[in-house]
């Protein structure tokens, strides 16, 4: 038995609770998953799993064998990076979540440049607008917008970005221009159901509130960018979600004499982890994408 490996193996069962859940992470079958914890309990010679129907829990043995083994094999990978140098660069798998319209105007778009810097990554991308569970779904690294509800999360802040009342030039022509948010009234709003329905305004010094409401709710970005460009109304939404439409002038900055709440971007990674050298590195890389493209007009 591969010590390593069956170290490694023991890690994923214990983050994901799960023989099955660890043997589709590892591209194995079930059997091999409970067949390598089963050799090293016989190792060890002690019990390191309890296992009932509502999945597995570490034994207390389990769990501190588990922290020791997380933290050498974190140790141990850092060590190999380091001895290979920087000129090596990362390899391995980098699994990364990211909302899907996010990722597909900002990050894929640069994805060959980060790959041509470390021939020897593979990078998996989990596209999705929810929030997702990073240690069951074994995410390195997850770029998410917003307010954080995780308090326990290990997070970095790698961009703010501005949001904006959006809509067509040709919606416009047809509804009417907007003074005021109160004229928000009059118009059709495209519904992001991930966000509250009360859009909040701010101008020299005052703040404004305003309820809208529209025939149409969509639960993703993506519905809420196919809407708009659709004529289908206005919305709410952050600039980076248009970059595109707002350079080309097919969608405009509605209201702009009145400021909303700036967007964070957060590169969140696994609580209870040490941040890998990859996962590091990527964040960075997102990082010096959003500031290029902060600089660059719209």
């Amino acid at each position: 038995m591969d010590r390593y490996q069956a170290m490694a193996t023991f890690i994923r069962v214990v983050d994901t609770g799960s023989f099955s859940a660890t043997a589709r992470q590892l591209g194995v079958g079930q059997p091999a998953v409970s067949k390598t914890i089963a050799q090293l309990e016989a190792r060890l010679q002690v019990s390191l799993l309890i296992r009932s129907t509502h999945g597995l829990t570490p034994t207390e043995a389990g769990q501190n064998f588990y922290e020791r083994a997380r933290n050498a094999i974190q140790e141990a990978d850092e060590a190999e990076l380091a001895a290979k140098g920087a000129g090596a660069g990362l390899s391995g798998r980098l699994r990364v979540s990211a909302a899907t319209t996010f990722a597909r105007l900002h990050i894929i778009p640069e994805l060959p440049r980060f790959l041509a810097e470390h021939p020897h990554l593979t990078v998996e991308i989990i596209l999705d607008d929810r929030m997702i569970d990073l240690v069951a779904e074994g995410v390195d690294i997850s770029l998410r917008m917003g307010t954080l509800s995780d308090s326990t999360a290990i997070a970095r802040k790698v961009a703010t970005g501005r949001r904006s009342v959006l809509a067509t030039p040709a919606y416009l022509k047809h509804a009417g221009r907007l003074r005021s948010p109160a004229d928000l009234a009059n118009h059709e709003a495209i519904i992001y159901s991930q966000l509250p329905s009360v859009w909040s305004f701010l101008r020299d010094g005052a703040a404004v509130s305003v309820s809208v409401s529209g025939r149409l709710k969509v639960s993703a970005a993506e519905g809420l960018r196919a809407a708009v460009l659709a004529d289908m109304g206005l919305t709410i939404a952050s600039d980076w979600m248009f970059a595109p439409e707002l350079e080309n002038g097919a969608v405009v900055r509605v209201l702009e004499a009145w400021t909303l709440p700036s967007i964070d971007l957060w590169a969140v990674f696994p609580a209870g982890r040490m941040m890998t050298a990859k996962a590091r590195h990527f964040g960075d890389f997102v990082e010096s994408i959003m500031k290029a493209a902060d600089a660059s007009p719209v």
